[in-house]
């Protein structure tokens, strides 16, 4: 799938824009990989199908944990969609092939 591989993504919180990269694998449905921010590491895993994909992760954050909630679709080397940050709201996010 076109998710495979290096992502550099930005994710537009209520707070601004936050970057990170991420790495994705994809084994038929399932997604999996880690996420690289300021906040460290974070394994990610969602599901893939066809060109939308759903994936999260928790992250350490300044009030403790937080799970992100991506729900999207590829297109190509880029990759947009939506975003909840746990209890703070939501945003959205996109992304281009590293």
């Amino acid at each position: 799938m076109a998710l495979d591989g290096n992502w550099n993504l930005t994710m537009n919180s209520p707070m601004g824009a936050r970057p990170v990269t991420a790495n994705f694998k994809t084994d038929g449905g399932t997604i999996s990989g880690e996420f690289t921010g300021p906040q460290g590491n974070a394994p990610v895993t969602g599901t893939a199908d066809g060109n939308n994909v759903a994936f999260s992760a928790t992250i350490a954050g300044p009030m403790g944990q937080m799970e992100l909630k991506f729900s999207g679709a590829v297109d190509g080397d880029t990759v947009s969609g939506n975003v909840q940050f746990g209890a703070f709201g939501s945003g959205t996010f996109s992304g281009a092939k590293a």
